[in-house]
């Protein structure tokens, strides 16, 4: 079997982090795997394996002759049977297939707000859809938006995992009090909803508590990201929030820190709870989009409504609260929930079955 995947940029996001995951799983199984990104590369790329099959196209527009005829290429030289697109790299795919129809096209979407989208907010994805062969979700209300608006019979749901890598250079030291560290990860842009948890943080006084606050994610320096900073200054949170930006050794950060956090207003499949379960933290989640498949109230975390300041807010402290012994037990729970059911072999077993079913 010979498999491409396809990504837009290699930031550090979900779709991003994925698209590794799979080429990088895949060239232990498969006789080819490779991975192409399109516009951007970034600080993922470093985790990229050798074996994987690489190419950088730099394509600079929406129809760029020039990377669709680079890819083409790549494609022909590696007689690639399957192409597998993720998010928004799903156009380059399209033009591709055009000049290569024996390909198999796979769609891979990420984006969990794409459920409060309707057919017209998607023309371009509508009509290029007629040249899907299947198409792979990673939550079950994206399987229903899709089989709704899209016109492709071969809708999959398949769960997102987490991969470790050992080899990582342990690189970032974490400021705070070790045992009172509490880490978001995720990128600074909307549907983030970083504001809401730093209202939470400082209207519970947990600064005085002895806690930090840290963020680790892209920091695009725009009005979002500035909101962010300019809350932290005026609140006087300088000494207890502390922004990271993008990181590449996230293993280790999570290894530091207590509590791991997410707020989002909308998600996919979050990869970050996954990664928070294999660090054995202590988890408080948003409920949007699978988050309460994974994160079960009570039993293996907390969860809110993200809409719902007062949520987040009773949710966080009671997280903060709970002895260590009750965090543990959440954060085990988690952590083998994780190992049963998101394992990198599972999800390599099942991408292949469905695989083969094209």
């Amino acid at each position: 079997m010979r498999i491409l995947q396809i990504i837009d940029s290699l930031e550090a996001g979900g779709a991003e982090r994925m698209a590794i995951n799979y080429a990088n799983a895949l060239a232990d199984a498969i006789e080819f795997s490779g991975l192409v990104v399109t516009r951007k590369e970034g600080a993922l790329l470093n985790q990229v394996k050798k074996e994987v099959s690489y190419l950088y196209l730099n394509k600079k527009g929406t129809i760029d002759i020039k990377a669709v005829s680079a890819l083409r290429k790549f494609v022909v030289k590696n007689k690639v049977e399957i192409i597998h697109a993720h998010s928004t790299s799903f156009f380059l795919a399209f033009l591709l297939k055009l000049s290569c129809p024996s390909i198999k096209l796979i769609w891979h979407e990420h984006y969990g707000a794409r459920v409060n989208e309707s057919r017209v907010d998607n023309l371009i994805l509508f009509f290029t859809s007629f040249f899907f062969t299947s198409v792979f979700v990673v939550n079950h209300q994206l399987e229903d938006w899709v089989k709704k608006k899209l016109f492709v019979k071969k809708v999959f749901y398949i769960p997102n995992f987490a991969a470790s890598d050992e080899n990582q250079p342990k690189v970032t030291v974490m400021k705070g009090e070790i045992g009172r560290r509490i880490v978001c990860l995720a990128n600074l842009k909307k549907p983030k909803n970083h504001i809401a948890l730093l209202f939470a943080f400082e209207e519970l006084k947990l600064k005085d508590l002895g806690w930090s606050l840290h963020l680790i994610g892209k920091d695009y320096n725009d009005e979002y990201s500035n909101n962010i900073k300019e809350f932290v200054s005026e609140k006087n949170l300088k000494k207890a929030v502390f922004i990271y930006d993008s990181q590449n050794d996230i293993q280790n950060i999570l290894s530091q820190a207590t509590i791991g956090i997410l707020c989002s207003t909308n998600e996919g499949f979050p990869v970050s709870l996954l990664e928070y379960g294999l660090a054995k933290l202590a988890v408080v989640s948003t409920n949007v989009g699978y988050c309460s498949e994974i994160i079960k109230d009570d039993i293996n975390g907390l969860l809110f409504n993200p809409l719902n300041n007062g949520q987040v807010k009773k949710q966080l402290y009671k997280m903060v609260l709970v002895d260590k012994v009750q965090r543990e037990v959440f954060a085990l729970h988690l952590h083998n929930l994780v190992l049963e059911n998101y394992s990198k072999e599972k999800s390599v077993q099942l991408l292949l079955s469905k695989y083969n079913l094209l």
